[in-house]
């Protein structure tokens, strides 16, 4: 069985959507007095920091903020992540004599005009009849929305989606489950999700109130997301090959090598796809086994086509 492991590079690759380094374009557009107040808040707060560390990193900025005393700068920052993730599959519309805003929705027909939606379910097409499961790092839908619900669940089979209030009508008449059989693991939660409830879109990406392990280093995820930890395991322990795609081995994603090397042990073929060389990074994980890396080119994916009908000898 095969295992897909996806990092943020893979939605860097399909949607344009930003790694970590990325992250604080501030590319965003704020509807109404309190989001704008809210994004002027956090640029003014991300400049004043990179003043005082110019080799700051992103990750670093996330950590400080997360760790001082005000509950505003905190809340500000939560909320920019996952609206940044979001932005691409929100917009505006009238309706009932207002402006309101919508967040794509899993089963949506205007999704394939979304980015990045089709790329990513031509990819995982072409691995589908092998996959044990997937596992991401990723807060954002992606992998949802080119699945749609009967393709997918996080671990329980059947489970119903919440709507995201009486409109559309049909999203609380006739609600959302999972009834796909290919499980996904979201380790880092999801733009979708908050501590009670699992939705039907990101609407968590517009109040910033998501269930997500904000990326900083040494994070650890909460005990909310147990279940996605322990669906991962099983998930790993049923595969002997794993596609790692847009993963960048970072140390500072050290409880996720420590899960890979522990619960992937039957692992003896890896893929890698990504711009950059992760081989030596893969090998410390999985010591002893086959490693090949590809180019997320259309040469590179028609190598890596051949590497999944065949197992390397």
């Amino acid at each position: 069985m095969l295992a897909l492991f996806l990092g943020a590079g893979f939605s860097k690759w399909a949607a344009g959507l930003p790694l970590g380094s990325q992250l604080f374009d501030f590319a965003v557009e704020p509807f109404g007095v309190r989001e704008h107040s809210r994004l002027e808040r956090l640029m003014k707060l991300k400049r004043d920091w990179d003043n005082r560390n110019p080799a700051g990193l992103a990750e670093q900025f996330i950590a400080d903020v997360l760790s001082c005393e005000d509950e505003r700068s905190r809340g500000d920052v939560l909320w920019y992540i996952v609206r940044r993730l979001s932005e691409p599959y929100i917009w505006q519309e009238w309706h009932a004599n207002r402006v309101r805003r919508h967040v794509l929705m899993i089963n949506e027909n205007r999704k394939r005009e979304r980015p990045g939606i089709q790329a990513v379910a031509k990819f995982i097409m072409q691995c589908i009849t092998q996959l044990s499961g997937i596992i991401t790092l990723n807060y954002d839908l992606l992998v949802e929305y080119a699945l749609g619900s009967k393709g997918f669940n996080y671990g329980k089979y059947g489970e119903v989606l919440q709507g995201r209030g009486p409109y559309p009508v049909s999203q609380w008449r006739n609600p959302v489950a999972l009834s796909g059989r290919l499980p996904v693991a979201k380790l880092h939660g999801s733009i979708s999700w908050d501590t009670y409830s699992k939705y039907t879109d990101g609407r968590r990406g517009l109040s910033g109130k998501a269930l997500i392990v904000a990326p900083t280093p040494e994070k650890l995820a909460p005990a909310a997301l147990r279940v996605q930890w322990n669906l991962s395991s099983k998930i790993l322990s049923q595969a002997s090959r794993i596609v790692v795609f847009g993963f960048a081995f970072n140390e500072y994603d050290q409880a996720v090598l420590v899960h890979l090397n522990k619960e992937g042990r039957n692992i003896v073929d890896i893929a890698i796809v990504d711009l950059c060389s992760r081989e030596e990074a893969a090998a410390h994980v999985w010591p002893g086994a086959r490693v090949r890396s590809f180019q997320p080119t259309a040469e590179g994916f028609a190598a890596l086509r051949d590497w999944l009908i065949k197992k390397e000898s």
